[in-house]
């Protein structure tokens, strides 16, 4: 499968912050040919691994996250659902929002909001607080209460889309595109004789606190990991400090990166011609699955690759599929060059 079409089956697939499980099955079947061995923890996290059969090798880690944003169900109001939220949602984006209730079989829903005509002007220019806001989902309160009790996820109802030439457009791309891209990556490496064994987490929960990837780097005790996430791409609204979508792999440099690894990775990318822009990354701890494997045990050597990404957390993300070729091309490159 080409890796646009990997990605828009990926962003259709509903899988917010602790009910990954479709997203799960999905990529370890799609793997089960070019892995050794495929297992599931127990947070959720799916661990592709091939070994490459030589003494001493080292193991190295490629990580993305398969959570989405969401919200879950915590009651009903005349047959309209109160809910919560999974993970950082913007609640700009709430009112008048279609969504998917992950009841058995799934409601489509919306968000309630108040037409324009009833509202202040001082409401007009203020988000409206998510605990005031419903899901209608065209039930009474005993039809609603019965089809979606409380703790029923909920995600955004939208799928993934061509925009323009050569970019997707769609939900979750933050981070099924970055799950995508290593998973593309570890296919490619496994048909191959490398001196590394490779394995491919695709990690639960980021969205609410980085929890797979701290478990799974526990266990798994890996010699260098790179992870792959998304980062904020320039709009012309945007701030100086972004990266720009369709020229490359961000590579990140900062303290929750191992420079030397940064280092080799830049070298690689300007060896193989493959674009790439450097990203600074302040401050300790980059937001990202980065910061808990990087300080996992007695330490990984870490390294953080983005994917420039436009209008992050909200239903209508935007990646180019030119940085997502890079990065796969980086990541293969540079396994591939690894010595025993």
């Amino acid at each position: 499968m080409e890796l646009a079409e990997l990605t828009k089956c990926l962003s259709g697939l509903s899988g917010p912050s602790g009910f990954e499980e479709s997203v799960r099955e999905y990529i370890s079947s799609y793997l089960h040919h070019a892995a050794d061995e495929i297992r599931t923890d127990a947070l959720g996290n799916m661990i592709a691994i091939k070994r490459c059969g030589k003494l001493g090798a080292k193991m190295i880690l490629l990580d993305a996250h398969m959570d989405e944003i969401g919200f879950i169900v915590t009651g009903a109001k005349d047959g309209f659902l109160s809910f919560g939220m999974l993970g950082g949602v913007d609640q700009r984006m709430l009112p008048a929002r279609e969504v998917m209730v992950l009841s058995d079989p799934p409601l489509y829903g919306v968000i309630d909001t108040m037409p324009p005509h009833v509202l202040t002007v001082e409401e007009k220019s203020k988000a409206i607080e998510p605990d005031k806001l419903f899901i209608d989902v065209g039930l009474t309160q005993e039809e609603a209460l019965k089809a979606a009790p409380q703790g029923t996820p909920v995600v955004y109802a939208a799928g993934c889309d061509d925009l323009g030439q050569g970019q997707l457009c769609g939900k979750a791309l933050d981070d099924r595109a970055c799950a995508a891209v290593i998973i593309k990556a570890f296919e490619r490496l496994a048909a191959q004789e490398l001196n590394a064994d490779i394995c491919c987490l695709v990690s639960t929960q980021e969205e609410v606190g980085h929890r797979g990837a701290t478990v799974a780097a526990f266990g798994l005790e890996p010699d260098i990991a790179i992870v792959v996430d998304v980062t904020h791409g320039r709009t012309p609204d945007g701030k100086e400090a972004l990266t720009d979508c369709g020229k490359g792999a961000a590579i990140g440099i900062g303290p929750n990166i191992n420079t030397a690894l940064a280092r080799q990775l830049i070298a690689m990318a300007e060896e193989k011609k493959i674009p790439y822009q450097p990203e600074a990354v302040p401050g300790g701890n980059s937001g990202t699955n980065a910061h808990a494997i990087q300080v996992a045990r007695t330490g990984v050597v870490t390294a953080l690759i983005s994917l420039p990404l436009k209008y992050m957390h909200t239903p209508v993300e935007v990646v180019h599929i030119s940085d997502m070729e890079a990065i796969v091309d980086l990541i293969a490159a540079y396994v591939e060059s690894l010595e025993v």
